[in-house]
């Protein structure tokens, strides 16, 4: 009995410590395509988990649109959205999970599931059975002042470590290649190294490498990526030709 009463208010507790964590933020941001999947919101899957992510509390866009400033200007003010496949032949699941802008999990759904054959119906209903979890989650937007914004890099130069994207000896230049609403960074190889997204500033571009989310930015006709890593801020500084 004791057990069982101390399972329970262990789950309540850290269903709540979820959720005063991710009441934290009032924006959410979806990829326009999940790494599973061979195209740019393939089977309308993105945008209905924008749309799910906005039923559940969120204001959420998807990474090719266009944003308000009040997204632009701070880049740890929303939870950045993933979607994850696993499962075998006969099943599809899909879980959700929501990172911060230091890559960070906040909180990862349990698997929904699908023994539809067909893939569309297959992913529309695993989706939305994962988003059940999101009723535990109780999202209620709080801001906490305490969010670190990128738009304040100029004062805190003290705590930015710079670190040169390319070896001395060997300053690679990289390739813009349009995408929808931005560019592919890539090497000789052809290697993608960063993805970029356009925003409504000329010299300010969304950027992912691999799994970190952050920024692009042009300082004294240079740009660099800037993200966080360890409460530490990063700044790469990245060679391009657009």
């Amino acid at each position: 009995m004791k057990k069982n009463v101390f399972i329970i208010l262990f789950s309540l507790a850290l269903n709540l410590s979820f959720s005063q964590s991710v009441n934290e933020y009032k924006y959410a941001l979806v990829p326009s395509k999940f790494s599973f999947l061979n195209e740019v919101d393939q089977y309308k899957l993105n945008t209905l988990t924008k749309l799910l992510m906005g039923k559940y509390g969120f204001v959420a866009f998807l990474d090719n649109e266009d944003f308000p400033e009040d997204v632009l200007k701070n880049n740890c003010n929303k939870v950045y959205v993933n979607v994850l496949k696993s499962g075998g032949v006969f099943t599809t699941k899909l879980s959700i999970v929501l990172k911060d802008c230091k890559n960070n999990i906040l909180f990862t759904t349990t698997e929904g599931k699908s023994r539809e054959k067909e893939f569309k119906v297959a992913y529309n209903v695993a989706l939305r059975d994962a988003f059940k979890s999101f009723e535990t989650l109780k999202h209620e937007y709080s801001p906490k002042d305490s969010l670190p914004i990128v738009a304040s890099i100029e004062n805190q130069k003290n705590k930015i470590e710079q670190k040169d994207y390319s070896l001395q000896e060997n300053k690679e230049m990289l390739l813009a290649q349009p995408i929808s609403n931005g560019f592919q960074l890539i090497d000789a190889s052809p290697k993608v190294i960063l993805k970029i997204f356009k925003t409504s500033l000329p010299t300010t571009f969304l950027a992912t490498k691999e799994q970190v989310q952050g920024v692009l930015i042009q300082k004294d006709n240079q740009w660099f990526f800037e993200y966080y890593q360890n409460e530490t801020l990063i700044s790469e500084l990245i060679y391009v030709k657009f």
